[in-house]
């Protein structure tokens, strides 16, 4: 299953278009979600024994030294807001997953998909069009700065 996923994830970012302004490195963003791909769940968790949502977006985040607030809700505060159709790998998703606020989030990884630490069944990518997600999609932000993006496609050579 592990194959599967990972498969899926090379594939949705190399359909991802750099031309459009995609994350600065796709490859290096791929990099760091496939090595904890199937990490388990863990509330509170930011390593790779375990992470909750945000958690797992801080510790993908800090390997391009990006700073950002430690919950979902807090970091669906910061950046720029981007509509659905224009999301491109880097970007995070939001969810209201618990009926009163945004309690989930993810990364876009590109083709409609998005990598995310699951309650139910750790990281793994998932899409934005699986009815659940549908139903629970609330935002989007681009927290990956122009300068920062620079940088990054940088110092991925």
């Amino acid at each position: 299953m592990k194959k599967v996923i990972l498969s899926f994830l090379g594939a949705a970012v190399l359909f991802t278009s750099t031309a459009t302004g995609a994350f600065a490195s796709q490859a290096k963003l791929t990099e760091e979600i496939k090595e904890v791909v199937g990490t388990p769940y863990l509330y509170g968790g930011t390593t790779t024994s375990g992470f909750d949502c945000s958690g797992f977006i801080l510790y993908v985040f800090n390997k391009f030294k990006l700073d950002l607030p430690r919950t979902s809700s807090m970091q669906a505060a910061k950046g720029s807001f981007v509509e659905k159709e224009e999301l491109r790998p880097g970007d995070l998703v939001f969810f209201n997953t618990n009926g009163r606020s945004i309690s989930h989030a993810g990364i876009y990884v590109g083709n409609n998909q998005f990598a995310h630490s699951s309650s139910s069944k750790g990281v793994r990518i998932s899409s934005l069009s699986e009815s659940y997600y549908k139903t629970k999609y609330v935002t989007a932000r681009r927290v990956v700065s122009e300068q920062n993006y620079l940088k990054m496609v940088n110092d991925s050579h």
